[in-house]
C-alpha cells in the first residue's frame, strides 16, 4: 500500500527550521511547519528561505486559542496569512472559526487560489457522531481539504473519528484522535483514504504521534 506522511516542524527559529525542514523533506512526501513557533518578525525570512520548497510544504500559524503558540493578535495573524497565501504552499491550514468568522479573509484566499486545508480541533473530548457529521458538512462548504482531529478518551472514540470517513463524499479528509487512545487511528486513516497522516521528526509535536521512522517501520515499507 502506498501511504503518505506529514512531518510536522515547530522550531523557534529560521535556521532550525531550515535545519530540520532539509532532514524532513528526505524521510517524508510533505513538511508542515508551524510558524506559529516562529517571532512574528522571523516568519517573513524563513518564507523567503524555504519558498522552493513550498510545494511539499503544509503551512500552519495556530493562534493560542486552538492550541498554538501566536503571540501576536489576531489582526496580526490574518494580515501574517495573507502573507503566507501570496507563496502558494502546498496547503494552507487555517481553522474553521477563523474562516467561518472572517469573510474577508475567505474571499481573499479565493484571489490567491490559494488551496486551503480547513481544520478543526477538540483537545478535551470527542464529539458524538451526529455533531462530527454535522462539522464535516460545514467544514466542506470552505475547502475539500479538511482536518477534523479530537481527543480520545476511549477506543470508540477513535473508532468514531475513522467513522467519518463512509461520510467523507468528495474530501481529502483527515481525520484521527490525538492522545494514547488515538495513536491507532493515525495509522488506520491511511487504509480509509487519509492523503496523509503527521508525524513528527523524533519528539511528538502532537498527543500521540508517532515519528516517520516508527510508521516506516509499521508500515512495513522502505523509502
Amino acid at each position: 500500500m502506498k501511504y503518505r506522511t506529514c512531518v510536522s516542524i515547530a522550531e523557534k527559529t529560521p535556521a532550525l527550521t531550515e535545519k530540520k525542514l532539509k532532514i524532513a523533506l528526505k524521510k517524508s512526501d510533505y513538511v508542515e511547519i508551524r510558524f506559529d513557533f516562529l517571532k512574528i518578525e522571523q516568519i517573513p525570512k524563513t518564507l523567503e528561505t524555504i519558498k522552493k520548497d513550498l510545494k511539499r510544504i503544509v503551512c500552519t500559524l495556530r493562534p493560542k486559542t486552538e492550541g498554538g503558540k501566536f503571540s501576536g493578535n489576531e489582526v496580526e495573524r490574518i494580515a501574517i496569512l495573507k502573507l503566507i497565501a501570496e507563496y502558494n504552499p502546498f496547503l494552507l491550514d487555517v481553522e474553521f472559526n477563523t474562516l467561518k468568522k472572517n469573510s474577508a479573509l475567505v474571499k481573499y484566499l479565493k484571489t490567491t487560489k490559494t488551496k486551503l486545508l480547513v481544520s478543526w480541533h477538540d483537545f478535551k473530548k470527542t464529539p458524538n457522531a451526529e455533531e462530527l457529521k454535522k462539522r464535516l458538512c460545514e467544514m466542506s462548504k470552505f475547502s475539500s481539504n479538511v482536518k477534523i482531529v479530537s481527543t480520545a478518551k476511549s477506543m470508540n472514540d477513535s473508532t468514531r473519528m475513522l467513522e467519518l470517513y463512509s461520510k467523507k463524499g468528495k474530501n481529502n479528509l483527515i481525520s484521527f484522535a490525538m492522545g494514547d487512545f488515538g495513536r491507532i487511528s493515525r495509522i488506520l486513516c491511511l487504509y480509509l483514504g487519509s492523503p496523509y497522516t503527521y508525524v513528527s521528526l523524533g519528539k511528538a509535536v502532537a498527543p500521540g504521534q508517532f515519528s516517520v521512522d516508527e510508521v516506516k517501520k509499521i508500515m512495513n515499507l522502505k523509502k
